[in-house]
């Protein structure tokens, strides 16, 4: 770790003398010339605004993207309500789980590069983890436990599929115990497995018990936590060293770090201090202000509308941005495929998980639409989207040219009402 130490310092000085200071801005363009209804569109900042005033949420940025141009953006509300400080546009925002699809953006480019393949078992970088075991039923107190049948890959990281869990979120009091005795999970300190070294973590992975057999369920979990870890193991670089060199900085994503510095704190967004959906008090989040014992692969990150925004438009650009090619346009293309197929086991699907919703099968590190039809919101066949746990969400549809981005810190069980408020708002905007 010593050495990782090392490298995170040396990467960051390279990086400041051999990058551009900014990047250039996506351009911006009327609504009318995208195809969209001002009008329309500023239903989006009446509907915020009565939720502000109606203290369900803080404030939320609102970017909204078409052909490659900036067609709206809304800046609603307060970054610190409790404090009555302003939202701004550059305001940085815990993003959770949004950061697992650029993880899973930076996994496919060492994949493309011939440093792993999807079919690669885990032990084949971590031997410990050679022999899992899995419960045979989870919800019994004293589960018994049979070998895995099969070794967890890194294709099974990517589409959860690995039989891993976030024991925080299971109603499986077995699960938590197990966990709990693995050291991947604490009644005392939040995200126990975000406190531990990358080592630590790999040991604690290797002792949990499986939920199923690897690769027969879908089940939204650490995976791509450790997936950050084989990605260190295959660079021999710190996940957040990895990430700022190939695809951070080059992208142009100049507020997105595991560690907000000093400089940039007074722009962290905060929630309410009350949950609107249960009347206690919210959920404590991360502190991101300072390193962690791991760069979490699954939640670390923090980032900007903007900086997020260039993220999603690389994709839709099928893996181009600026005249730089991070991925071609058929790993985009696979990465936004369905890889669950029938044989995969969903008891809870992924749009459930994110909006509330079914209709969504899950590719590598993003949910995709299936059809038209079945989900209970707006969107197209082959739409790719995902969002954090803090409230922040963004969606990719290359049907229609459309990128969205909502950045809000509403942690509470309200943010899936939210993730389909705003596809709503923003397709009935469209001619």
């Amino acid at each position: 770790m010593q050495s990782f130490h090392r490298t995170r310092i040396i990467g960051t000085l390279v990086l400041a003398l051999s990058l551009p200071a900014v990047a250039a801005d996506l351009p911006t363009a009327s609504p009318q010339s995208q195809g969209l209804s001002p009008t329309r569109l500023a239903r989006i900042r009446d509907v915020i605004q009565s939720e502000i005033n109606a203290d369900r949420m803080p404030g939320a940025v609102v970017l909204v993207a078409r052909k490659g141009a900036v067609v709206h953006s809304d800046i609603v509300g307060f970054q610190d309500k409790d404090a009555g400080k302003p939202l701004k546009r550059d305001t940085i925002f815990r993003a959770y789980s949004m950061t697992k699809p650029i993880v899973s953006v930076m996994t496919m480019m060492l994949v493309e590069e011939g440093r792993l393949q999807l079919t690669d078992p885990v032990s084949k970088f971590f031997p410990a983890m050679a022999k899992m075991e899995v419960m045979t039923n989870p919800a019994e107190a004293n589960s018994a436990r049979v070998p895995a049948a099969r070794p967890i890959t890194v294709h099974d990281l990517l589409r959860h599929t690995s039989g891993l869990t976030y024991a925080e979120f299971t109603r499986s009091a077995a699960v938590k115990a197990a966990y709990q005795e693995a050291g991947l999970f604490s009644t005392e300190v939040p995200s126990k497995w975000i406190t531990l070294t990358s080592q630590q973590q790999i040991e604690a992975f290797s002792k949990a018990p499986l939920l199923s057999q690897p690769g027969s369920t879908w089940e939204y979990s650490l995976s791509t936590d450790l997936l950050g870890r084989v990605l260190e193991a295959v660079s021999n670089k710190p996940l957040s060293v990895l990430l700022d060199e190939r695809l951070i900085q080059p992208l142009g994503m100049k507020d997105t770090s595991f560690v907000v510095p000093a400089s940039k704190v007074a722009r962290l967004a905060e929630p309410l201090k009350i949950d609107p959906t249960t009347g206690g008090p919210m959920m404590v989040m991360l502190d991101v202000t300072r390193a962690t014992g791991n760069d979490s692969g699954g939640a670390g990150m923090s980032t900007t509308a903007d900086d997020y925004l260039r993220f999603c438009q690389m994709l839709l650009n099928g893996g181009t941005l600026d005249g730089k090619r991070y991925l071609s346009r058929t790993t985009v293309a696979l990465m936004t495929s369905d890889h669950l197929g029938p044989k995969v086991a969903t008891p809870v699907q992924p749009g459930e998980v994110l909006m509330g919703v079914q209709g969504y099968t899950f590719g590598l590190g993003f949910m995709v639409r299936q059809g038209p039809g079945i989900a209970g919101v707006h969107g197209s066949e082959g739409d790719f989207a995902w969002g954090g746990l803090g409230g922040t969400f963004f969606w990719v549809d290359p049907k229609e040219q459309l990128i969205g981005i909502m950045m809000a810190q509403t942690p509470g069980a309200v943010r899936q009402q939210y993730r389909r408020m705003i596809k709503t708002l923003v397709y009935q905007a469209l001619d």
